[in-house]
């Protein structure tokens, strides 16, 4: 299974569970990310600080040289006990920022891939540039 991918802007689609104990408020977790938590006294507050955590966690990652994490889909975490009773969300987050600085490279493609690519680029905003159009295929095949 793919893992969500909102093009607009690179965004990955993380899945997040929410809990709530009585004596306390929300808590998210995010399950492709050990570690990372967040919480808030209303859910929509605890969904988010959630992409505070996910940036948190994401720079403590690349300053310690460890890879980033792969992002699934909400069902491969569904039937795990330790989220029993929670609310499923995603959240959007864009992961780019962080696979390090932009890089210019030579590359070669043939004359009418180029056009449509740049045509697609022309009709479709989200894309912004030939390279966001690109980064953004090979963040979808990468997450296969």
């Amino acid at each position: 299974m793919r893992p969500a991918l909102n093009e607009e802007v690179n965004e990955m689609k993380f899945p997040v569970v929410l809990h709530k104990d009585a004596d306390s408020g929300y808590g998210v977790i995010v399950p492709d990310v050990p570690g990372c938590f967040s919480a808030g006294h209303t859910a929509a507050q605890a969904f988010e600080n959630v992409k505070e955590a996910l940036s948190l966690h994401y720079e403590g990652l690349v300053a310690d040289g460890e890879p980033l994490p792969q992002v699934h889909e909400v069902d491969v975490h569904i039937d795990n006990p330790d989220y029993a009773g929670g609310v499923w969300g995603v959240v959007d987050f864009d992961i780019t920022p962080y696979f390090g600085k932009a890089v210019r490279f030579n590359a070669t493609l043939p004359e009418q891939l180029l056009e449509r690519i740049d045509q697609t680029v022309k009709r479709d905003q989200r894309y912004r540039s030939r390279s966001g159009f690109l980064a953004a295929a090979a963040l979808r095949e990468l997450s296969a």
